[in-house]
């Protein structure tokens, strides 16, 4: 399963970067999507990026402050969050998915966000 890393507590304001890798999986084959869940939330998907396919974002409340990119040498996405509020406050979880807009794939063990006001 992919594994995330980079969460943490930050304050309003702040940037943070996680990492999923996903060396089990081909990124010819699969696409990489974020998703984040806040405590009695429902799951929400983010940003998605495919080899070949470019990036999507998913969520308009971090258009222009999250971005998605990928190391494709290292099979490793990241996910850098600036301008953090505390409505991103959640588990955030990358998936490998055969295509981006999947629900559905390979979910890792997520990774904490916490934003103090």
């Amino acid at each position: 399963q992919p594994v995330e890393s980079g969460g943490g507590l930050v304050q309003v304001g702040g940037s943070l970067r996680l990492s999923c890798v996903a060396s089990e999986y081909n990124f010819d084959d699969y696409a990489i999507s974020w998703f984040r869940q806040a405590p009695g939330e429902g799951r929400e998907r983010v940003l998605c990026i495919k080899k070949g396919e470019g990036r999507k974002v998913y969520l308009d409340s971090v258009k222009g402050r999250f971005t998605i990119s990928s190391d494709n040498a290292k099979n490793t996405v990241y996910l850098q969050m600036n301008s953090l509020r505390p409505d991103d406050t959640a588990v955030y979880y990358c998936a490998a998915v055969l295509k981006c807009g999947d629900y559905d794939g390979y979910y890792g063990r997520g990774t904490q966000v916490t934003v103090s006001s």
